[in-house]
């Protein structure tokens, strides 16, 4: 059996591994929730070595690897420090965020402006995924190059049809629970590589291992080497974007509670800057054992600099074996981000285009179809973009850039400020996103092949494509158009601020209780989540009632009926807890409603009243008809 073959039966035992993860899920998906954020089950270990593995590429680690054998610890502020410092920052603000009763950020927009912003901030977040999915599958075609001689559609339809199966079978549940395994397979790859170079370049300089630490300049080991101005440069210009991704804010609302998503953050945090430390140890021992590739300096050294790691596991002579172990390792994270990203992107094609726009009467079998669907496209479009897009970290950039000057200040802004308007945030979107991607397209026009950008060499406040600036007159137009237009409606602030969602709750009349129907409240099935439990009634009382007429009805039928995102699910204010109002959604069929709400614990009892009484007032309402 020569090496590939090897490669290729590990390869399939691990791909085969993660396809009965996806089996295993494959009949516990009922739901939208249950497909996209898991069932709302993810615990502190799931959700942290999940928001880790999604953000090491295979190509981005090369690429780190690369920027520390060039420019030392001061490269930090272009890829790693940013992951660290996003993922901690986004433990902040779980509290915030797991409190909204959303599945994607576009849902999330429509809840607090209405529906001017939800299709065009999906289609933003379908791309920026593709995007990113590109730079992964683009990694493993490196290595696979290198190790094999394999051809970049061979690496990518590996990748797309591996992730493609346990995806679309699992969803989100299966994606989570792949990313463990993975985490832990390029974790250990890393560490271990890190001990096998360090050890050759001490055996190369005849220097004890312990003493390859000094060896470096100073410079080399400072992360502020590219100065204090620059530091800040970087982090305006990346972080705000990374912050705000769809995938992570997705793994906040499954996690099971706030404490484990919040603990889960910043254990990823924990966990990626565990791996960038032995991507740095890495870099290190290759510049000893390959010293002209330093001293070809950045950009130029960078052809050799990304593939070193790749260079010198093929020039160590492993065995067929060890190598296969060293590609499958790799491909593990190729994969962890592939699919998610493409879970993430999927989410928006299926929940906030086909349903929200084409089809809000979808039953739940029907959505659950196109949830595959979905998965398929994203993967496929990414597959296709992978033989069009040559560098990995600008694909990445490019991406992170257009999100954070389209809707970061909408998404931002929209959570902590009250007078923000949907008029500011379409203004901001707008504004944003037409400045940065004409600042993107004039800036790769404009430089020459393996030179600076064009941008950045005019000022360095204009690096990463402008995004500084793009993102400084998006900010201002958002603040300035809101406070020129009217303030948001009540119901809008409800569901992000809780004196207003007390406001509302008084305000609307509570109807007169009538008697719950007999059984009822035994009917409900329960789910606990940490702190709270889920409450779920499916019941076949519908008829031939077409969907949006229902709507319509029961909105007409009391003012605590009120659907605030699209004509795909109602709800009834009952309670300042916004997670705890009971939402009405199309069932498994035409003739079936699926009715839920989120519990707290100390409140189980009264919330199953407010769901039997929901209940009881649709089924009033469907008899009179």
């Amino acid at each position: 059996m020569n090496p590939y073959q090897l490669f290729l039966c590990l390869l399939l035992a691990y791909i085969t591994l993660l396809i009965s993860v996806g089996w295993y899920f494959n009949k516990r998906q009922k739901t939208q929730t249950d497909f996209w954020l898991a069932g709302k089950k993810a615990g502190v270990l799931s959700i942290g070595c999940s928001a880790a593995a999604s953000w090491l590429t295979a190509g981005g680690i090369l690429a780190v690897i690369g920027f520390f054998m060039l420019l030392g610890m001061g490269s930090v502020w272009g890829f790693v420090a940013p992951n660290i410092i996003a993922l901690f920052v986004i433990g902040l603000f779980v509290k915030k965020i797991k409190s909204l009763p959303a599945i994607t950020q576009p849902e999330l927009l429509e809840l607090r402006y209405g529906s001017y912003l939800r299709l065009p901030v999906a289609i933003i977040i379908t791309v920026v995924m593709i995007l990113f999915a590109v730079a992964d599958i683009k990694g493993f075609a490196m290595v696979l190059s290198t190790f094999y001689n394999v051809s970049p559609l061979v690496s990518a339809l590996i990748v797309a049809l591996a992730v493609s199966i346990y995806v679309t079978m699992g969803g989100l549940s299966a994606v989570i629970a792949t990313d463990i395994i993975q985490f832990f397979c390029l974790g250990l790859f890393v560490l271990i590589m890190a001990a096998l170079v360090m050890t050759s370049a001490g055996t190369l300089s005849a220097m004890p291992v312990s003493d390859l630490l000094t060896a470096m300049p100073d410079t080399w080991w400072n992360p502020c080497s590219i100065g204090i101005p620059m530091v800040l440069i970087f982090t305006f210009a990346i972080i705000p974007g990374w912050i705000t991704e769809q995938d992570q804010w997705q793994k906040v609302w499954a996690a099971k509670d706030e404490t484990s998503a919040r603990n889960g953050m910043f254990l990823g945090a924990f966990l990626v800057a565990v791996v960038f430390a032995g991507c740095a140890l890495l870099a290190l021992g290759l510049n000893i054992i390959y010293p002209e590739i330093a001293g070809a300096g950045f950009p130029m050294g960078m052809a050799k600099a990304e593939p070193a790691l790749l260079t010198f596991i093929m020039e160590h002579n492993f065995s067929g074996f060890t190598l296969a172990l060293c590609a499958v390792g790799l491909a593990t994270a190729a994969m962890s981000c592939t699919d998610t990203f493409a879970t993430s992107g999927a989410s928006c094609i299926s929940r906030d285009i086909f349903q929200r726009y084409l089809h809000p009467g979808a039953t739940m079998k029907q959505m659950l179809f196109v949830n595959r669907i979905s998965v398929l496209i994203i993967i496929a479009f990414a597959t296709l973009g992978s033989f069009f897009i040559d560098s990995i970290i600008d694909a990445i950039h490019i991406a992170t850039f257009i999100a954070s000057a389209s809707y970061f200040f909408a998404l931002m802004g929209g959570l902590y400020w009250k007078r923000a308007t949907g008029q500011g945030a379409v203004a901001s979107l707008v504004t944003g996103f037409t400045i940065q991607s004409a600042l993107v397209i004039f800036d790769l026009a404009k430089t020459p092949p393996m030179a600076p950008p064009f941008l950045e060499s005019i000022h360095p406040v204009l690096m990463g494509h402008g995004v500084i600036p793009a993102m400084a007159v998006s900010g201002l137009v958002f603040v300035g158009v809101s406070l020129a237009t009217a303030p948001t409606a009540w119901v809008r602030l409800a569901m992000f601020f809780r004196k207003d969602a007390e406001r509302l709750s008084q305000a609307i009349a509570t109807p007169a209780r009538t008697m719950a129907a007999p059984g009822i409240i035994d009917a409900i099935q329960e789910r606990p989540r940490g702190n709270r439990t889920i409450l779920h009634l499916s019941c076949d009382i519908l008829g031939t009632m077409e969907w949006k007429t229902f709507l319509k009805r029961l909105q007409k039928s009391g003012e605590q009926w009120v659907s605030v995102s699209g004509f795909e699910s109602i709800q009834r204010i009952s309670h300042p807890d916004i997670r705890s109002w009971v939402s009405v959604t199309r069932g498994e069929n035409a003739s079936t409603l699926w009715l839920e709400a989120e519990a707290r614990t100390d409140s189980l009892g009264g919330v199953k009243q407010e769901l039997s009484h929901a209940y009881t007032e649709i089924l009033t309402l469907v008899k009179g008809e």
